[in-house]
């Protein structure tokens, strides 16, 4: 069970714009060998793709504070995000599970006031199939 947990906590902070691995938690339980890789792939998922709602709700209500001097972004950054998602739109969340640019965008998708369920499907699309191309290398299905 903590192995679960520690999984899904670590899932959720990756997702965030705070610095972890959870592949690396995920491949050393799917190379133990003593958990269900279904399980541990849903569980991974799920905590990586709340820890993207946490950041399409920190986007959804950022905009109020970015005139204050903590505001990570400058205004002109903020309108190249904008503009590259809305150029690209909603499919651009597909690539919410690329490194860097990933978790800054399910921030950005807030801010445009992206719907809830659309995002939660894009992202739980791109973040569970990293899931599964992960396990699939780590235990050699391909």
């Amino acid at each position: 069970m903590f192995a679960y947990i520690g999984l899904f906590a670590s899932a959720l902070v990756a997702a965030t714009v705070l610095p972890m691995q959870s592949e690396a938690v995920l491949a050393a339980l799917l190379l133990g060998g003593n958990h269900s890789v279904a399980v541990l792939l849903a569980v991974a998922t799920v905590g990586n793709v709340l820890g993207s709602v946490i950041n399409w709700v920190l986007g959804r209500y950022m905009l109020r504070y970015r005139h204050a001097r903590w505001f990570p972004a400058s205004q002109q950054q903020l309108a190249r995000a904008q503009a590259w998602y809305r150029r690209w739109g909603r499919w651009s969340l597909l690539g919410s599970w690329l490194p860097v640019v990933g978790d800054p965008l399910t921030v950005v998708a807030g801010l445009l006031r992206e719907p809830l369920v659309p995002f939660v499907v894009l992202v739980t699309i791109a973040k569970g199939t990293r899931y599964l191309v992960l396990a699939a290398l780590v235990l050699s299905w391909v």
